[in-house]
């Protein structure tokens, strides 16, 4: 028995493997600039007198493609963390401060030294994952539980966010540049760019992968797992510094990309076995399918334009946060 459901979650993983690949072919097949079959093999392979069509599909597009899929599978692995020690279904990384970390980073960056704004990965990295260490900091001064991280997380996001509309009042040129980062998207990603958070994403996934049982232990409650030698607050706060790093490593290049950690988790639920482990592998794969479709069709339904991935994600996002909340107050 234990044998068939192994294999039937080994043939699910490639199931969504083979989807993952379909949907970045069509990605890199298809987008604003229109192409003919012949001029895409062309452009693909890099035949002579296909060249505008190979920087298009090659330099563009798969660069494109790598960062929906990186930025999918950080920010679905930070949730699934963030829901399973929180113990709460709606926990995303806007609770651990990311976002408004990100945010007031790049805010301030663009505020005293716009002319760096190369630096600004760098910028919306350090601003998720200090504000990340910061909460879970404050957090552990007193009592560390579940509604006090979250509490921490409530009280200094707000102070982030009013420091972020304070420099957008007092200098409003800053608010283009930062629009653009704060919908959220991967247009314009290079492959350089990607190496590091590419690097950290899989460190994240390793380290939560080797915890996942004693996560599992900590999601049965907090007294059962020190009676069965768990160190849950040790393991808690090991474990929102990982979720803090991938999320952090998405959002340096991807912008503050909303509802992916909310949404994915849940699938990921829905079609595992509900174990953190399982969770952590099929998120990484549905994050990307996710991002990706979502860019693609961004990219193509009114093309010539293109809609940011952001505000595609926030359509699909905000009726499920609805859903989730209709269901949990007709389960209570």
């Amino acid at each position: 028995m234990t044998h068939k459901i192994k294999k039937k979650s080994a043939y699910g993983k490639i199931s969504l493997v083979l989807i993952l690949l379909f949907i970045s072919l069509l990605s890199l097949r298809f987008g604003s600039a229109e192409m003919t079959d012949a001029e895409f093999f062309g452009g693909l392979f890099n035949r002579q007198g296909y060249e505008t069509e190979g920087i298009i599909l090659l330099t563009l597009r798969l660069p494109r493609i790598l960062a929906a899929i990186i930025a999918g599978a950080g920010l679905s692995v930070s949730g699934v963390i963030l829901q399973s020690v929180t113990g709460n279904e709606l926990a995303s990384p806007n609770i651990i401060g990311v976002n408004a970390g990100a945010g007031f980073f790049v805010i301030l960056m663009l505020f005293f030294a716009p002319q760096t704004v190369y630096l600004r990965p760098f910028a919306a990295f350090a601003g998720a994952f200090l504000t990340t260490l910061f909460i879970l900091f404050a957090a552990s001064k007193g009592h560390f539980s579940k509604t006090t991280l979250i509490l921490c997380g409530v009280a200094i996001t707000a102070v982030l966010n009013a420091g972020i509309s304070f420099l957008t009042y007092l200098n409003p040129d800053v608010l283009m540049d930062y629009n653009f980062f704060s919908v959220g998207g991967v247009a314009g990603a290079e492959i350089n760019e990607l190496i590091l958070p590419t690097l950290a994403v899989a460190f994240c996934v390793t380290v939560a992968l080797v915890f996942s049982k004693k996560i599992d232990i900590m999601c049965l409650g907090d007294s059962l797992a020190n009676s069965l030698g768990v160190n849950v607050k040790l393991l808690r706060v090991a474990c929102l510094a990982v979720a803090g790093l991938s999320a952090a490593s998405a959002v340096s290049f991807a912008g503050l990309l909303g509802f992916v950690g909310l949404v994915v988790p849940h699938i990921a639920r829905k079609i595992t076995d509900g174990s953190v482990s399982e969770m952590l592998k099929v998120s990484v794969i549905t994050g990307g399918i996710l991002v990706v479709t979502a860019d693609l069709i961004g990219r193509t339904l009114f093309a010539p334009s293109e809609i940011p991935v952001g505000v595609v994600m926030a359509f699909v996002g905000a009726p499920f946060l609805l859903y989730i909340v209709i269901r949990r107050g007709k389960n209570a």
